[in-house]
């Protein structure tokens, strides 16, 4: 019997090593894309490209807002909410400050995908202006998701500086860090060759169109201190997308009107957290307007001082009378604002530090004054003596325009200038009032996850 039985399995074995290698066969259909399946026409393109938009958050937002001086800590955050971060105690491993890494490398990875099988979905008729559009909207995505990168995580914003790694491929790998200025040469190759994809009438401000193109290279110039490039990109964008009358602005906030907003991200209740949770949640002001903010508004003439800001005088003793009103969105959905990403007030102050920077003080004069006139009621024409009381003055303004927007930080850093908190924004920092370049949480780690599994990953001197 037992040779028998011997015989039998033997007979069946053949069979059993057939079946197993059919099953090794089998494609995984749970861990990776494959993209010959996934990609097949161009909608299949379009949907990839939805899938990378949808990647994108708040994460910047957030974590300019505790690092720098646009926010301050009330004693009615008792949850403990992005605290340490607040107080500067910044290491790899603070995932508050660091998840934006990970956030625009898995956009840029879907983003690679889709660029992967571009050249072999086929196209016919109408396609092919749609998949010449798709393929300029995910290399201007990639381009912007790289700068923001650099942003938060480049050593500095100088050419020979690490920046990070430039990925224009979907694949695992050990990358190295680019330099900031190799990574800004090929992010304004993506650009360049985006504005010759994208047509000129698509228009839908939650996709990235020609005029969010010359936005994402205005503010890229800025950084690289490319003067003629920020005027030129600017224009264009503020020729598209002309400044907002002041009846209107408020309205930007609650989403009933779309006047400047140039590229924005649509956000859908019960799909998206709320951007203005992370201040106020309805019951608590987890972070309130900074004091060092709220000094700098005329607060009975500029517009944007009650669409930013709400002071509430009936709430009780021990908490914030201050709320930040920006992100309030439409009625009923609390903090659900959309998130705007582009705004061509940006691009006034862009092309009025261009034209300081190159001695054009008049002209820059007009810009910044133009702005202040679309924002301030009776707002009187200020002259400057020179280049850098222009640029001050420009500072401040930004400081105004763009809080909340996750820029503040960012342009301390530009120029190198320290943050510092007012003695009234510093009740609750337990001594973090004074932030200099070199200092952590100046720039931000390379997260600890990355660098151990990464060998090639260099941390930031700040963080060795």
């Amino acid at each position: 019997m037992t040779i028998r039985y011997i015989k039998y399995l033997l007979i069946l074995l053949p069979f059993a090593l057939f079946s197993c290698n059919k099953q090794l066969d089998l494609q995984p259909t749970d861990s990776i894309i494959d993209p010959e399946r996934t990609f097949r026409n161009v909608a299949d393109l379009n949907g990839g490209l939805i899938g990378a938009y949808a990647a994108l958050t708040y994460n910047t937002i957030y974590s300019v807002s505790l690092l720098s001086d646009e926010c301050t800590l009330p004693s009615e955050n008792n949850l403990g909410r992005g605290v340490a971060s607040y107080r500067w105690q910044i290491d790899p491993g603070s995932t508050t400050i660091t998840g934006s890494f990970g956030e625009y490398y898995i956009t840029i990875d879907r983003v690679n995908r889709v660029l992967g099988a571009v050249n072999r979905v086929p196209a016919k008729g109408n396609d092919i202006a749609l998949k010449d559009r798709y393929r300029g909207e995910a290399l201007a995505l990639r381009a912007y998701c790289h700068f923001q990168l650099l942003q938060s995580y480049a050593e500095a914003y100088e050419p020979a500086a690490m920046g990070v790694p430039f990925m224009d491929t979907s694949v695992i790998g050990f990358p190295a860090r680019n330099t900031f200025g190799d990574v800004m040469t090929a992010i304004e190759k993506d650009l360049q060759l985006a504005s010759t994809l994208i047509p000129a009438d698509a228009d839908d401000n939650s996709r990235i169109t020609l005029a969010g193109v010359a936005a994402i290279r205005a503010r890229a110039a800025l950084y690289a201190k490319k003067w003629d490039d920020a005027i030129t990109y600017a224009t264009a964008a503020i020729d598209a997308a002309p400044l907002a009358s002041a009846a209107d602005f408020p309205a930007i906030w609650k989403d009933t009107k779309q006047s400047e907003v140039i590229w924005k991200l649509k956000q859908v209740a019960g799909v998206n957290d709320p951007v203005g949770a992370v201040y106020y949640d309805g019951d608590v002001v987890y972070y309130a307007p900074s004091f060092e903010l709220i000094n700098l508004f005329d607060k009975d003439k500029d517009v944007r001082y009650p669409a930013y800001i709400l002071y509430d005088d009936t709430r009780g003793d021990g908490t914030s009378k201050y709320i930040v009103n920006k992100y309030y969105g439409p009625d009923g959905n609390i903090g659900l604002a959309d998130i705007k990403l582009f705004r061509t007030g940006e691009m006034y102050l862009i092309r009025a530090e261009a034209l300081a920077e190159k001695n054009r003080v008049s002209d820059g004069a007009n810009d910044l004054n133009a702005l202040r006139a679309a924002r301030i009621t009776g707002y009187t024409t200020e002259n400057f003596a020179g280049k850098d009381a222009l640029i001050t003055a420009i500072y401040t303004e930004r400081f105004k325009e763009l809080a909340f927007e996750g820029q503040r930080l960012f342009d301390l850093r530009r120029r190198g200038l320290n943050v510092t908190r007012e003695p009234a924004d510093a009740i609750n920092s337990l001594g973090a009032v004074l932030l200099k370049p070199g200092q952590r949480g100046y720039v931000f780690p390379i997260p600890d996850a990355e660098t151990k599994a990464n060998k090639n990953m260099q941390q930031n001197p700040e963080y060795k």
